[in-house]
């Protein structure tokens, strides 16, 4: 039987999302050692990958069962206390021909940051930016709107067949001292959600202009590679 789990995990202790074969500190390593524990040998397929560091809310993954666990409540209790950072919010049956990721319609991303240093307490979950502009990061925001092709907004060093991506909304919203940026996209590329909050957030601070944001995005100039801090990331929701 195929499941489809959402989980969420706390990924400052890991360095990422997908296996790797240099170091087991990742979250698929560490759901497949669980899932083993139960008898369960299956390939972990996940919606996205996430980068060492960040967070997810609504990953959504999916695997296969053998015959004998139908009970996919007690499964879910089982997995949840043999994993201390990463938690089995639903895991549901479906159809042999899922596939979390191939048939994932949107992503949303969430990032989290502050204008004052976060607390000892809040520093692996919330990042830090000086003060900025909100209507400035908002038009920031909305030039990545649309269908574009982010070859300058993105790491290398994944395989994919082309760099064009859909970003469908962008939203900011400040609330209780903490400030968020949504994107809601087709896809992203290896670090494009990083990439474009420094390159907005360059624009709020008057480091950057929205021109030379728009010539890097038609790929004319590129003017900035960095990224944002990874701990204010989050994989937020995966919609199908």
């Amino acid at each position: 039987m195929r499941v489809k789990a959402v989980i969420s995990y706390d990924g400052s202790q890991y360095q990422g999302f997908q296996k790797q074969t240099t170091t087991k500190l990742t979250i698929t390593s560490a759901i497949k050692e669980a899932l083993n524990s139960l008898q369960i040998d299956s390939p972990i397929v996940g919606s996205g990958r996430t980068d060492a560091r960040v967070h997810a809310s609504g990953q959504v993954i999916h695997f296969d069962l053998p015959e004998y666990w139908t009970d996919l409540e007690k499964l879910k209790c089982n997995l949840n206390r043999k994993l201390s950072d990463i938690f089995f919010k639903h895991i549901t049956p479906v159809t042999n021909d899922f596939h979390a990721r191939f048939g994932a319609k949107k992503r949303v991303y969430r990032y989290v940051f502050k204008t004052h240093r976060p607390s000892v307490f809040e520093q692996k979950y919330v990042s830090y930016y000086q003060d900025f502009n909100p209507e400035l990061l908002i038009n920031a925001l909305k030039i990545f709107e649309g269908k574009h092709d982010f070859n300058d907004f993105h790491k290398t060093g994944t395989v994919t067949h082309t760099t064009v991506r859909e970003i469908y909304r962008t939203v900011y919203k400040e609330r209780n001292g903490y400030h968020f940026i949504y994107f809601q996209a087709n896809g992203f590329l290896r670090s494009q959600v990083r990439m474009m909050v420094d390159a907005a957030m360059l624009c709020a601070q008057n480091k950057m202009s929205i021109i030379q944001l728009q010539e890097q995005l038609k790929c004319q100039k590129k003017h900035t590679t960095k990224l944002a801090p990874a701990e204010g990331l989050y994989l937020a929701k995966i919609l199908y």
